[in-house]
Formats: C-alpha cells, sequence, structure tokens
C-alpha cells in the first residue's frame, strides 16, 4: 500500500500540468532543464519496486520462510540507501533547479523582447511561462519600466491597472511552483523511510521468531 500511495504520487507530480508545461519548452536548440524529474524517476523507482518487495515480504511471512524474509529485509536497506541518497540530492539541488528554470526563462525572456522576435521562438516560451504560472515578467520593477510589451506577452487583464497590479513576478511563481513540489517529495520521501525503518525491524523480528521456533 505504501509503495502504491508513493507510485502515485510520483506519478501525479511527473504528469502535473504546471511542470510539464514548462519543462518540455525548447528554446531554439536549448531544452528547458528538466533536473528536476531526476527526484520524480527515482520517487517512481522506489515506489513500484516497494510494490514488489512488499509482496516478497507478505508472501514470505505467510510461507514462514526465513530466506525471503531476509531478501525481503535486504531489498529493504537497499531501497532505504537509495532514499537517502535521493534526500541528499534534493536537499544539495533544490535552489539550483528553480535557478536553472529562471534562467532559462530569463534568456527566453530577452529574445522575446529583440527587434526580430520571428527568428526564434523565445515569445511563445514566455507566454507558455506567461499563462501557466498566470505571471508577467521576470520582477515587478522591469513590469512597471516597461509596460509597452505587457499586452503582447502577458495575461490579458480586465484593465491596465489590473493588469501591472495583480500579475506576479515570473522568478517569484517559478521559485513557489517548485518549492511546493520539491517540500511534497521531501514528505514522501521522510514517510518512505519510516515506513521502511518499520519494516526492517519488523521483519527481522519475524524472521528470528520462525527461527526460534523451528528450533523447538
Amino acid at each position: 500500500l505504501a509503495g502504491g500511495i508513493i507510485l502515485g504520487v510520483a506519478l501525479w507530480l511527473r504528469h502535473d500540468s504546471q511542470t510539464t508545461n514548462i519543462l518540455y519548452l525548447q528554446l531554439g536548440d536549448k531544452q528547458a532543464p528538466n533536473t528536476f524529474y531526476v527526484g520524480i524517476y527515482i520517487l517512481i523507482a522506489v515506489g513500484a519496486v516497494m510494490m514488489f518487495v512488499g509482496f516478497l515480504g507478505c508472501y514470505g511471512a505467510i510461507q514462514e520462510s526465513q530466506c525471503l524474509l531476509g531478501t525481503f529485509f535486504t531489498c529493504l536497506v537497499i531501497l532505504f540507501a537509495c532514499e537517502v541518497a535521493a534526500g541528499i540530492w534534493g536537499f544539495v539541488n533544490k535552489d539550483q533547479i528553480a535557478k536553472d528554470v529562471k534562467q532559462f526563462y530569463d534568456q527566453a525572456f530577452q529574445q522575446a523582447l529583440m527587434a526580430e522576435p520571428e527568428m526564434n521562438n523565445g515569445k511563445a516560451v514566455v507566454k507558455t511561462f506567461h499563462e501557466t504560472l498566470d505571471c508577467c515578467g521576470p520582477d515587478n520593477t522591469i513590469a512597471v519600466i516597461t509596460p509597452l510589451w505587457r499586452n503582447d506577452l502577458c495575461p490579458r487583464k480586465d484593465s491596465i491597472l489590473e493588469n501591472i497590479i495583480e500579475s506576479s513576478s515570473c522568478h517569484k511563481k517559478i521559485d513557489e511552483l517548485f518549492s511546493g513540489k520539491l517540500y511534497l517529495i521531501g514528505i514522501a520521501a521522510i514517510v518512505v523511510a519510516v515506513i521502511m525503518i518499520f519494516e526492517m525491524i519488523l521483519s527481522m523480528v519475524l524472521c528470528c521468531g520462525i527461527r526460534n521456533s523451528s528450533v523447538y
């Protein structure tokens, strides 16, 4: 059940419309940074393997097989090590992921403001960011100082005043998006780690109990 829940959360994060709209973008020959998906793929793999390993442990307990329970314990140790590695990776890269996406957006934004926008797809990339995240411009200062491009690139508001005041900075929205997603990944990783610790303890207790009962 835990493996199924983790797998479901990971698949939901993988196919979330906001992240897929942004991370599948391509600016000329440059692909949007998709380092974020590394953590998702690790969660998917861990969830799928947990489901199989859970079945293995359940079957081993029913059959009272020390071999299966020992294999179950070994698999849990390996999964736990992967989980710790994924947690360390996420902690190290949590700021870098949003930074890379913001740099990609800034490059597209600069191209969108160039004199020959037909020579690149920067305008389309920027509009996708703006529509997906409901934001406008890299920061609020630029949004106020250079309002001429707003009607062309930003989501339309009922009035010019609303367009200036209500639209948030895209840098801020990108930070909020990925910090929220990474927060969910962190919670899922902690839950899995706690469950694994209990599973390892209980599998060893059960294995030792079967060994002691076989003596008599």
